[in-house]
């Protein structure tokens, strides 16, 4: 991904509530290793348009990819360093 995603990329459609938990919780561990927690970070089963809702403040989904993207390069970046 050399773009961020955008909040009404139509992609976010296909995204089912069962994958946005297992995303958030690749986010939560993820961002434990850099220190970064969002551990109210939920879905509470919100959607506005189709699209599933990320609660940080009613994040869109593509906020969680995009910090998901972040925090892998990061981490790639980290292990490249070693």
């Amino acid at each position: 991904m050399n773009e961020p995603l955008a909040p009404d990329d139509p992609r976010m459609r296909d995204y089912t509530a069962p994958q946005v938990a297992t995303l958030l919780r690749e986010l939560h561990e993820a961002g434990r290793r850099f220190g970064i927690q969002w551990g109210s970070a939920t879905t509470h089963h919100s959607s506005v348009d189709g699209r599933v809702l990320v609660d940080f403040g009613t994040a869109p989904l593509a906020t969680l990819l995009n910090l998901l993207h972040l925090l892998r390069s990061a981490e790639g970046a980290r292990s490249w360093e070693s």
